[in-house]
């Protein structure tokens, strides 16, 4: 077995002793109600390596624990959709083995949300497409009052923006961890919660379709697992433990000089740290909301909803998701979300709020054009080696 194989069986053996959870190649995936130990750490293997959940307090027991537990009558939890095997997210590969594993039947699929649009046969692949093939879950949001624009819908080949009172938009779950480091206004991705409390209320009776709002002691439960949880790719199949040999901080690497390729790659990732730095470091700060529009709701997508949004000024513009603007009314927002966490990209893909980046060089092809540079070969690889590792 070649040495970095090797040397991830043994953290992986190791990882499963501590959890008494079985996992291998494949994702690990968390049922509500479940009732399992998540311990004070745990990693989950993907295609670049691991992928660690880390527990501030120790070790949670989830059984009763309402993050774990079903809230509402459509079976699901907010373990459904934040998965500590998807760096408390959800990737494309989960969702589609638990399709197969589940013949469709897992809450996840929920009519509410987890498919095109409710009124379509819910037994059929096709009216799960968009959660299957871009990893979106629904989010109906009301037409804003009172906004400098109007919106129309140009192409809607979901058919759920038939109501001329709500606007069906479909996005990327986001990282419920690492939330020290994250701004306070920018828990989703348009700001439409003012906290994460009003956050769990609202995911409760809209996704888990809870007949009531969470009691007290489960908004406590669910506040405190979140303040403390923390993910972040651990282990990488070219640089070993990324917290090894001393190494501290979010560009952990290890230091073997008999392993040339370990060294190449440590290389590789501190030359994207730099470049990083010098380019993406003002919208990925973690400090703001950094309302920002990098052209990823453009109108490629002929399986998202189009619209046309017309500004009080008289001009057009075209989208997939007006974003900020359906919270704030205004039409400068159009498109602009918030900028997400970076922090184990290398277990959720895809990426961008539309799912619309299949891999990490996606990602660095779509900020190269925004940012109108022209990276060589080396310097796109440098950041992509940089983004695995996170």
């Amino acid at each position: 077995m070649p040495k970095k194989w090797a040397f991830l069986f043994v953290i992986s053996v190791a990882a499963v002793a501590q959890s008494g959870r079985s996992y291998g190649p494949g994702n690990v995936w968390w049922n509500p109600g479940d009732g399992a130990v998540l311990p004070l750490e745990e990693a989950y293997d993907n295609p670049d390596g691991q992928v660690s959940v880390f527990n501030k307090t120790g070790a949670i027991h989830t059984a009763g624990h309402a993050f774990f537990e079903r809230l509402g009558a459509n079976g699901r939890a907010c373990v459904t959709c934040h998965q500590p095997s998807n760096a408390m997210s959800l990737s494309v590969a989960t969702i589609n083995d638990r399709w197969t594993e589940t013949r469709g039947k897992d809450p996840l699929f929920a009519a509410i949300d987890g498919s095109n649009c409710p009124d379509l046969p819910q037994d059929a692949m096709a009216s799960h497409s968009l959660l299957l093939q871009h990893g979106l879950i629904r989010i109906s949001l009301p037409r804003p009052k009172n906004a400098d624009f109007r919106i129309e819908v140009v192409r809607d080949p979901t058919g759920c923006n038939k109501d001329n009172s709500t606007i069906s938009v479909y996005r990327r779950p986001r990282v419920t961890a690492n939330f020290r480091y994250v701004a306070s206004d920018a828990f989703m991705a348009d700001g439409r919660e003012p906290s994460l409390r009003s956050q769990a209320i609202t995911a409760a009776i809209t996704h888990e379709e809870a007949a009531t709002k969470p009691t007290e002691e489960q908004l406590r439960q669910i506040l405190e697992f979140e303040a403390q949880v923390y993910t972040a790719q651990s282990a990488d199949i070219r640089g070993g433990r990324l917290d090894a040999h001393g190494a501290t901080g979010f560009l952990s690497m290890p230091v073997d000089l008999a392993q040339p390729l370990t060294n190449d790659f440590r290389s590789s990732v501190m030359r994207g740290r730099d470049l990083f730095t010098k380019d993406c470091s003002k919208c990925h700060d973690g400090k703001s909301s950094n309302w920002i529009d990098i052209g990823t709701t453009n109108p490629d997508a002929t399986d998202l909803p189009f619209f046309r949004v017309t500004c009080n000024d008289s001009r057009a513009l075209y989208t997939q998701d007006p974003g900020r603007a359906l919270i704030s009314g205004k039409c400068s927002d159009i498109g602009s979300v918030a900028a997400q966490q970076l922090r184990g990209l290398a277990a959720r893909a895809p990426y961008f709020i539309n799912g619309s980046a299949r891999t990490l060089d996606d990602v660095v092809a779509v900020h190269e054009r925004h940012l109108h540079r022209n990276y060589t070969a080396r310097e796109k690889q440098d950041l992509v080696n940089l983004l695995r590792v996170l």
